[in-house]
């Protein structure tokens, strides 16, 4: 064989990398010309400066609410069924969305946890922002 390099007369083990790299070159040129045809501009609606800041409002005092081992749930330390609770947190956040109370969940080491999760569910139903745990 007249192509060979190696005195052993075998086959030759080298791989011919040419056409790999000529497919690739290619494939880089098609993808430089069409990748500025592809791109769009995206609108971005920025917020605009105001000379009147918003006014400072007092944030409203936070409801306490507890979870007891016996899944009773109080509302500022006073006892009420959990669909009552769902309505008076419906009711918080009518009174002022944009100036909601904290609500500050308290439960027992004993507590159920479906309880906990329906409380945790009926606010998100009421569209309360702001919610905590109290540990202890």
């Amino acid at each position: 064989m007249s192509f060979s390099s190696n005195s052993g007369g075998g086959a030759m083990a080298d791989i011919n990398v040419t056409p790999l790299v000529d497919v690739l070159l290619v494939l880089l040129i098609i993808f430089m010309v069409t990748a500025p045809i592809a791109s769009y501009p995206i609108e971005v609606n920025l917020p605009q400066r105001s000379t009147q800041p918003p006014p400072l409002t007092e944030p409203p005092p936070p409801v306490r609410l507890r979870i007891d081992a016996s899944g009773q749930v109080f509302w500022n330390d006073s006892p009420y069924p959990l669909q009552t609770i769902a309505n008076m947190m419906r009711i918080e956040v009518e009174r002022d969305p944009t100036n909601q109370p904290q609500l500050e969940i308290d439960t027992n080491d004993d507590a159920d946890y479906g309880i906990l999760a329906k409380v945790l569910a009926h606010a998100k139903n009421a569209d309360m922002k702001k919610i905590g745990f109290v540990q202890k």
